[in-house]
């Protein structure tokens, strides 16, 4: 309260500056979602395979829900995360969410509210949202156009109506930078291979070549164009793949075409393999591209692909998702994630218990505060007698 008993409303002091830019406009996202999603996600398998993996081991980290420090194992914010709406389980949401991240680089919550508590969770396709700047330059309500009809979402209430959650952009005040658009000109490089390799099998997976005719005169405008109907007709194709060619008198079959393997051709292609799943945070071993040794095997590829890609996505999913619900429900809620639940990092676990069941110096309750579980009832883990008694112990269960 101000010293005339006038409530105080903190702002940024950049913020005019960011509203006299956007003047309460619709700022609309810089970049084709559909062109993103449709050469990325839909027509290359190292992008597909990418956000699927992110998406799907995101997703299956488990939740927990505390109250303090203390973990609530029932409560109806849990029940709503586990079935958000009548079409979902949470699982398939948290996907859906989390692949919007990666091609888009947003991703947008909506929350139904009954009696003033969340009740459902939907997820927002990103390319129909626009931000609406308020006077302070930062959203104070989202459009969602579809069909050429708008839906308002005004954020305002306890819980506002939508969650928009996005990656790092250093050029841009309200909208994400999605993985993909790093990846572009890797993207574009690794589809013409594609296509490349397409057209070879097309062509009887033969270099092109060109027909000499080393005959009297030259052939008329009716031999030229029969003779190329004949080799596109009965020579190009992968039916005809093999198919001896039959030349008449004067004509002789010359080459042109450098070999793939002059071309380098394999190796740029799994070069730019690597250089979207880098992009993306996805170690190449776990993708089958060959070429990459930084990984010892596949256990440490995949303990680094959660510990450096999946867990920091999750955290500050969960961290906003907390922020943004528990604001219905009594104070002191919040939300996190489970990481021991995570198989991939069970060998971490395993030598953090050993290293805790070692440490002679520690009471049993500071043994099970430091992987992660409560003080025992009854106990109060404190003098030095405890820690003799029963510091060799194995950590309880």
């Amino acid at each position: 309260m101000g010293i005339f008993g006038k409530r105080e409303t903190k702002a940024s002091r950049v913020g005019r500056l960011m509203s006299v830019e956007a003047l309460g406009r619709p700022v609309w996202t810089p970049r084709d979602y559909a062109s993103l999603a449709q050469e990325g996600f839909a027509k290359n398998p190292i992008v597909f395979r990418s956000v699927r993996m992110i998406a799907e081991a995101a997703a299956s980290a488990p939740w927990l829900l505390y109250q303090g420090e203390r973990e609530v194992e029932n409560h109806p914010l849990l029940d709503m995360l586990k079935r958000p709406n009548p079409a979902q389980p949470g699982v398939s949401l948290m996907e859906t969410i989390y692949g919007h991240l990666m091609v888009a680089g947003n991703a947008y919550l909506e929350v139904v509210m009954l009696d003033g508590a969340p009740r459902e969770l939907f997820a927002l396709r990103p390319d129909r949202m626009k931000v609406i700047a308020g006077p302070d330059g930062w959203p104070q309500a989202f459009d969602y156009q579809v069909a050429g009809r708008t839906v308002r979402f005004q954020q305002d209430g306890v819980v506002p109506p939508v969650l928009h959650l996005s990656l790092f952009h250093p050029l841009n005040d309200h909208y994400g930078f999605a993985p993909i658009e790093a990846a572009q000109t890797s993207l574009d490089i690794h589809n013409a291979s594609g296509a490349w390799s397409k057209a070879l099998l097309d062509n009887s997976a033969r270099p092109s070549g060109a027909l000499v005719y080393s005959g009297e005169g030259h052939l008329n405008d009716e031999q030229f164009e029969r003779l190329k109907a004949e080799l596109e007709d009965g020579y190009q194709g992968a039916r005809n793949a093999g198919r001896p060619l039959l030349l008449e008198g004067g004509l002789d079959w010359k080459t042109m075409a450098m070999s793939p393997r002059d071309m380098e051709f394999i190796e740029a292609k799994n070069q730019a393999a690597r250089e979207i799943a880098l992009a993306f945070g996805v170690p190449p071993m776990l993708l089958g591209i060959p070429g990459d040794n930084t990984y010892a095997n596949y256990r440490e590829a995949n303990r680094a692909f959660w510990r450096q890609t999946v867990l920091p996505l999750v955290n500050r999913t969960v961290q906003a998702m907390g922020n943004w619900l528990t604001a219905a429900y009594e104070p002191g809620l919040r939300l996190a994630f489970d990481s021991d639940g995570v198989e991939a990092l069970s060998v971490e676990r395993d030598a953090l218990w050993e290293r805790v069941m070692a440490a002679d110096f520690l009471t049993r309750d500071e043994k099970r505060a430091a992987v992660g579980y409560g003080v025992l009832a009854g106990e109060t883990g404190a003098g030095e007698g405890a820690a003799d008694a029963g510091g060799g112990d194995a950590v309880p269960d």
